[in-house]
């Protein structure tokens, strides 16, 4: 049981840290009005909206597809708050922790303001290795890229006793 409230600890503290960097942005620092804040030669702040999904897919053109978005994203990270609650290894819990926390971001910013905010801005020149995103998404990318490492490389190993023998 300590997991899994350390894996609600964990996505409460993504979700947090998210919203309150959000805030920050569109309170202290004024990105909305100021668009673009050049950090680095390689890193901006850069304000966008996202309507939709993940890349941008499902937007939602309407009050019925932004609330419809905000019932799918909800349903998934209910799905993914009971798959952790279940998990009994802290990699895999905390792995479902990252997503669970920034789904929760993202699905806060939709259902208060409509869109998701975004606005790290990775580039080199023009070229964009990934779209705009957010400390939500980076989170719900990192936790799924934990999951599926972690399935595809922590495969339980058959026990040698259990093996029949090689034929001769």
């Amino acid at each position: 049981m300590r997991k899994r409230i350390a894996g609600l600890l964990i996505a409460a503290l993504i979700f947090l840290a998210d919203q309150g960097l959000k805030s920050w942005l569109v309170g202290t620092i004024h990105l909305q009005q100021r668009r673009v804040i050049e950090l680095l030669p390689f890193f901006n702040l850069r304000w966008t909206q996202n309507f939709g999904v993940s890349l941008g897919l499902f937007t939602a053109g309407s009050p019925e597809g932004r609330w419809a978005l905000v019932a799918m994203t909800a349903a998934i990270a209910l799905f993914v708050f009971v798959w952790m609650m279940r998990e009994r290894k802290m990699g895999d819990i905390l792995a479902l922790a990252l997503v669970l926390g920034g789904a929760a971001g993202n699905i806060r910013d939709r259902a208060e303001v409509g869109y998701v905010i975004d606005y790290a801005d990775l580039h080199f020149g023009e070229w964009r290795p990934f779209l705009i995103f957010n400390l939500a998404d980076a989170a719900i990318t990192i936790g799924v890229l934990i999951i599926l490492a972690r399935s595809l490389l922590s495969r339980e190993k058959p026990d040698a006793k259990t093996e029949p023998a090689p034929e001769s």
